[in-house]
């Protein structure tokens, strides 16, 4: 294991980057190995002092940890009482990068791809914990996903744990992915209808691009083909903070007069690709079903499958269309540009039926670790019904339920923190 320290200083922060060599596969240790990347911050005027650190788990699958140079809030609030290491979880940032160029080189991208799930980013994390201070344990805030493999953390080392803090992330323990999706598009619907009550002239709006869409072969400044299917994704962005104002002032500069009539606008064309692109997160979109897979039924595509159930989101229906949320369908591996190469790793991984376990029930049933959990009541990405069984679950864990935050809520309010923090 090799670590190549750089240390430097910037608003008020200090900062020291931290890249280890781990395995590929932690049960073949002599195998091949990948990078770790990790990132230690600490507030300037603080770094002589003996801080506890506390390591950040980013959302995602396939999202790198944030960068500090415009810390946001949840960063700033930690910063006085820990020092903070943000990790890029395998495969993303400067980790040892997992994309359609590297898998170019690789014999069997879905096996690679095969580890780079929670149960490996935990024991990542382990090994830069033992790394960094030894037996001594450290304090968790997983954000998203990052709640996702917190609950893999208690359940695989709990002993590396002095305490666990999730936020927007106490996943299903049991459910198959096509229980997560279903309540998802549930959910989805719902958000929907709030975006359009506040925004009734998008309807007809949204409706006009996908008219237009479906007339004309659009590309967007990338070169890549926009469709309407494609166009529907945009939903995601309903999750966040910004929730439908996004969207709103996206569609609002739609179209321009073009020499043939009305056409889509460049910088609508931009932002949209900007959402809908799979380039800078590609794992993402591989493992976004994955991460939900245990035992022998395999996910089979289960947002494409489940999307039969509520023909509302049918991009060929009549009448204004509706957005999809976080789902991952088939057909964005044959029209992101970013995922092509990789269709066949994620069609076999799809298939796969071998997956290992990702919670152990009876440990977290006994959990001695104090866990603090922020569930949010309208949150689009994680059900709220379903962290709640979970938190049931999980002995010692410490709900808090708010109907005022999105799935963000820890970016935007530092409140959620010290909030989490008085619960222990």
């Amino acid at each position: 294991m090799t670590d190549d320290l750089t240390t430097y200083r910037h608003d008020g922060l200090v900062c020291t980057d931290h890249t280890l060599d781990v395995p590929l596969d932690h049960s073949r240790p002599e195998g091949e190995r990948i990078s770790l990347f990790a990132r230690e911050v600490v507030a300037e005027g603080l770094e002589g002092r003996e801080l506890p650190r506390l390591l950040w788990l980013q959302g995602g699958p396939g999202g790198r940890a944030e960068r500090p140079n415009a810390a946001g809030a949840w960063l700033r609030r930690a910063l006085r009482d820990f020092r903070v290491v943000l990790l890029d979880q395998r495969g993303t940032g400067r980790s040892t990068p997992a994309d359609r160029t590297t898998l170019a080189a690789c014999p069997d991208p879905a096996a690679y791809l095969g580890h780079f799930r929670a149960d490996a980013i935990v024991r990542d994390a382990e090994l830069l914990r033992r790394h960094l201070q030894g037996d001594q344990p450290w304090t968790v805030l997983g954000q998203s996903f990052g709640g996702f493999c917190t609950l893999t953390y208690l359940s695989l080392a709990p002993e590396g744990l002095a305490r666990a803090l999730v936020t927007g992330g106490l996943p299903t323990l049991t459910g198959h992915a096509d229980d997560v999706y279903r309540a998802a598009y549930r959910r989805v619907l719902d958000a929907n209808s709030r975006y359009f009550a506040r925004y009734p002239g998008d309807r007809q709006l949204a409706a006009r691009v996908v008219d237009h869409l479906r007339a004309h072969e659009v590309a967007m400044p990338s070169g890549e083909r926009l469709t309407a299917r494609r166009f529907q994704t945009l939903g995601i962005t309903f999750g966040t903070s910004s929730a439908y104002d996004s969207l709103h002032y996206l569609l609002e500069s739609a179209f321009v007069a073009g020499p043939h009539g009305p056409a889509l606008s460049d910088p609508f064309l931009r932002g949209v690709d900007a959402v809908v692109s799979f380039a800078p997160r590609p794992l993402y979109a591989v493992l976004h079903e994955a991460i939900y897979a245990q035992g022998g039924r395999p996910t089979g595509w289960s947002a494409h499958r489940v999307r039969e159930e509520f023909p509302e989101f049918d991009a060929e229906r009549p009448g204004p269309p509706l957005f999809t949320g976080e789902m991952i369908y088939p057909w964005l591996f044959d029209e992101d540009p970013a995922l092509v190469p990789l269709k066949s790793a994620a069609e076999t991984l799809a298939a796969r039926t071998d997956w290992p376990a990702l919670y152990d029930l009876d440990r977290l049933a006994a959990n001695e670790v104090p866990v603090a959990a922020a569930v949010y009541r309208h949150d689009m990405f994680v059900d709220h019904d379903q962290s709640l069984e979970t938190a049931a679950h999980v002995r010692g864990l410490r709900p808090w339920v708010s109907a005022d935050h999105r799935h963000d809520g820890v970016k935007a309010d530092p409140k959620v923190l010290d909030h989490l923090l008085s619960l222990d």
